[in-house]
């Protein structure tokens, strides 16, 4: 079984800290779902007839489409592939996009699972990210969603935003715990480079929180979520009752995937596809019934970095006899750093198989990196 990835790359308004590729110019959403549909077509021999397991739509703002748009989208899928009897169907979403009919239409198309981008339940905060949604917008479409029947949705939320004290924090869990989700993610802000964030820390414009205050948050946010029976499965995702993520558990764990539309991304257990990132060039390219990317062959060194980037990061942690046996990872060369990092509580073997610990998870990056065969 496989997933499937459909990127959508418009947005109403660039949020100041987002790097994926996407477009504020949404005049020409019609002919892009008209490419991806195509580009649906086109590359429905990639998963050599693999059944699919999972349907994720992403973006960019996917909830931004219109009705007509999201019908054909739906149609091409079903019209080129086969799913398992009960695919999940991940639509991501902004508040302010969620109308009582489109969350309707939602439903008529199968989506079991909603992905909301909330972010934080204070306006403030939303309008230094330059959200274009305000906290009582994500508590009426969350509660509406939930008056039509979704019994999965996903939040997200940031947290180490600058000037965002714990108290503020504390706050914004609060709140997300009264809704009640199955699913929370919740991730640092990070800075990119080409963001109007990185722009501005070029600039000098832009202080980041201390590495101590943003740990400590994180903690917080640890112990609080699993205080409320909410399990961390992955470094940044969170869920009750073994409501993982199936697409994304699928990417940790190395399961072949297709990405469609500009910027996606594609993994076959061999190699990966980068679509180019670029609408005009992607949708002409279409057009001529060739579809835009790059093709990287992964070796056994990139395989085994892979494996180890993904899998560590989560509860089922890296087996060593599959990063062995399978991608001939030189066990020998890390065995040293391996045992100071149990030495010093940062990761622990069980049964061949390394987590992270508790204390492990504040510098996963750092420990990751560590353990990369270079």
């Amino acid at each position: 079984m496989a997933g499937l990835y459909i990127h959508i790359p418009f947005c109403k308004q660039a949020c100041y800290y987002c790097d994926f590729h996407f477009s504020t110019n949404t005049r020409y959403t019609e002919k892009m779902i008209k490419a991806i549909s195509r580009e649906l077509e086109l590359q429905a021999s990639y998963l050599d007839d693999d059944r699919i397991n999972t349907i994720y739509i992403g973006g960019g703002t996917p909830s931004i489409l219109g009705i007509a748009e999201f019908e054909k989208l739906f149609d091409a899928v079903y019209s080129h592939y086969s799913t398992v009897s009960n695919p999940e169907i991940t639509i991501e979403a902004n508040p302010d996009d969620l109308s009582y009919q489109k969350l309707k239409l939602f439903k008529e198309f199968g989506t079991n699972r909603l992905s909301i981008g909330i972010q934080s339940f204070q306006d403030r905060f939303l309008e230094f990210l330059n959200r274009a949604h305000r906290s009582q917008d994500a508590i009426d479409s969350f509660n509406q969603a939930r008056e039509l029947g979704f019994e999965n949705i996903s939040i997200d939320l940031i947290f180490s935003i600058p000037k965002q004290s714990m108290t503020h924090v504390e706050f914004d869990i609060s709140k997300a715990l009264e809704l009640n989700p199955e699913h929370i993610s919740i991730y640092s802000l990070t800075i990119e480079n080409k963001t109007v964030f990185g722009n501005w820390q070029q600039k000098g414009k832009f202080k980041t929180v201390p590495e101590e205050e943003s740990a400590r948050q994180y903690d917080f946010i640890i112990s609080t979520l699993e205080k409320e029976k909410y399990e961390q499965y992955e470094i940044s995702n969170f869920c009750r009752d073994n409501r993982y993520s199936k697409h994304n558990t699928s990417y940790w764990k190395n399961i072949g995937y297709l990405g469609v539309g500009p910027g996606a991304h594609s993994f076959n257990g061999k190699s990966r596809q980068f679509n180019v990132a670029n609408n005009h060039v992607y949708m002409k390219s279409i057009k001529e019934g060739k579809v835009p990317f790059e093709m990287e062959v992964l070796d056994q060194r990139s395989l085994a970095n892979e494996y180890l980037l993904t899998s560590l990061r989560t509860k089922w942690g890296c087996d060593l006899r599959k990063l062995t046996k399978l991608y001939s990872y030189p066990i020998r060369t890390h065995r040293k750093r391996i045992e100071q990092l149990v030495a010093e509580r940062f990761i622990h073997i069980t049964e061949n198989i390394i987590y992270l610990t508790r204390k492990g998870k504040f510098l996963a990056d750092e420990i990751i990196a560590e353990l990369l065969w270079i």
